[in-house]
């Protein structure tokens, strides 16, 4: 059995902020990550670019940038986070998922399984870095695991002249609708709401999908849910007539969401509270109500139905996490901290 000071779980980019900062601080670490760093971005279609501008995206005090000085793409940030652990040389146990966490005579212990072997270690403390968008919202209606159906949307080429239905109405989906149209798609969007929320949707992408949709050169399906799925079309609900509309699709995005898994945090025995399952901590010092297990990052918002708790605005735990671990006092930035206000 290996033992450390302190388990940092989870390798996005606040948690590979953490490990800069831990090692920096010289403690005692392990660090280890269910899947590649910088995960959920994997996820993202090629060339995607953040919605953040790369001054409130660049960790551990390295900046970043890009060739155009525009936005950062998915493969520009990915490469930098790659960049960021051989610069300090940060050792991670990819691909290691930690299957529970639980206190111990007053230790944790941490059992993880990787493709091949279980592993069992004893910490200290532990930081949980797991992030807010685990894995997608369930649509939970017949026909969603069929083959043509996905909550990613792949490389756009993929989709030239085929019929898509994009459902959803917040920026992924926006997105995703206006790049599958410009790769030649025929695209419809289904969205529950009676328009789209035009106060949430960036700001450049929102009078291209208005005027686009205002042309009919994506159709809009406003007040509608999805009720079956078919190798050939979807079924929506429309709440305004209370009729049934038959969609034609040859592929179906479902663009509707993602969930936090805090299945870790409840082993521990951390308080969540509801709406989202967000966790019980201490604004100072992130620190959860199971003394010892710390919280950073989005995964502080648990399952956030309005997004307030952003990776930008996170980067504030890493240093009040730190001076926990060391004693030391908390950064005076530190002040009220809700999933709505960080």
């Amino acid at each position: 059995m290996f033992s450390t000071d302190v388990i940092l779980i989870g390798a996005g980019p606040i948690g590979i902020e953490l490990a800069v900062a831990l090692k920096r601080a010289g403690l005692d670490y392990l660090h280890i990550e269910a899947h590649q760093i910088g995960h959920t971005m994997t996820w993202w279609p090629p060339g995607t670019r953040w919605f953040s501008s790369s001054d409130r995206i660049s960790i551990a005090g390295v900046p970043l940038h890009t060739l155009d000085q525009g936005k950062a793409t998915r493969e520009d940030y990915l490469r930098y986070l790659r960049a960021i652990v051989e610069q300090f040389d940060l050792s991670i146990r990819t691909y290691e998922a930690v299957t529970s966490v639980r206190v111990d005579d007053g230790e944790f212990l941490v059992h993880t399984a990787t493709r091949t072997h279980p592993h069992t270690y004893r910490a200290h403390r532990v930081i949980l870095a797991t992030g807010g968008t685990a894995r997608p919202r369930s649509l939970n209606v017949p026909g969603a695991e069929l083959a043509h159906v996905s909550h990613y949307m792949q490389d756009p080429h993929l989709y030239f002249r085929q019929r898509v239905l994009v459902v959803g109405g917040k920026n992924s989906a926006v997105e995703s609708a206006l790049r599958l149209h410009h790769a030649g798609a025929r695209v419809s969007l289904s969205y529950r709401g009676a328009e789209l929320p035009a106060k949430t949707i960036k700001y450049w992408l929102y009078p291209e999908i208005a005027g686009l949709i205002k042309s009919r050169a994506i159709t809009p399906y406003f007040s509608t849910v999805p009720t079956q799925i078919t190798s050939s079309a979807v079924t929506l609900h429309s709440n305004a007539t209370r009729e049934d509309i038959e969609v034609p699709a040859d592929f179906v995005l479902l663009q509707i969401g993602y969930v936090a898994d805090m299945t870790l945090a409840r082993m521990a025995g951390v308080d969540l509270q509801e709406p989202g399952e967000s966790p019980a901590f201490d604004p100072k010092t992130m620190e959860t109500n199971v003394k010892g297990l710390y919280v950073a990052g989005t995964a502080i918002g648990g399952t956030q139905e309005k997004f307030g708790v952003f990776m930008e605005n996170c980067h504030v735990h890493v240093g009040r996490i730190v001076a926990s671990l060391t004693g030391q006092e908390p950064p005076r930035e530190a002040k009220s901290l809700l999933p709505t206000e960080v």
